[in-house]
């Protein structure tokens, strides 16, 4: 697992080159986005779920950013002020020992910008690189 002062290199890099980096560009999050990934239905439930990720991450906090880290995964949380209107960047990496890679970068506004759709969100595309991964990996076991 990379230790803080890399992850912080790491995370500088990513957004020195943001564009070609995040391969599918910066995925703005609106009602179609949360329609079409059948989110809409998940913000209604107030249960937490106990197999919840983002409960088992290490938290660094800094006036730019919060850092999340655990042995999978790099998740950077960036405010920002984009035209007189707050927004928020996350950015998701897979933390390989070798080397992280940029997989999504996503960023919310206006009734999307509170701490629950950004964390469901956040969980949501989680779990959709975790099943990524785990296809890939019986695509190459099989060859």
């Amino acid at each position: 697992m990379l230790n803080p002062t890399q992850i912080e290199e790491t995370y500088k890099t990513f957004m020195g080159n943001l564009p070609e980096c995040a391969h599918d560009g910066v995925i703005p999050v609106d009602l179609h986005f949360l329609q079409e990934l059948g989110l809409l239905s998940h913000f209604q439930d107030e249960d937490s779920n106990e197999d919840d990720l983002t409960q088992y991450f290490h938290v660094i906090e800094s006036p730019e950013k919060v850092t999340l880290f655990n042995e999978q995964f790099l998740v950077w949380i960036i405010p920002r002020m984009e035209h007189s209107m707050p927004s928020t960047y996350v950015m998701i990496a897979l933390n390989h020992p070798e080397k992280a890679n940029l997989e999504i970068v996503f960023t919310t506004s206006g009734v999307y910008n509170t701490p629950r759709y950004v964390l469901k969100i956040l969980q949501h595309f989680l779990l959709d690189v975790l099943e990524t991964e785990e296809t890939l990996i019986l695509f190459e076991k099989n060859q």
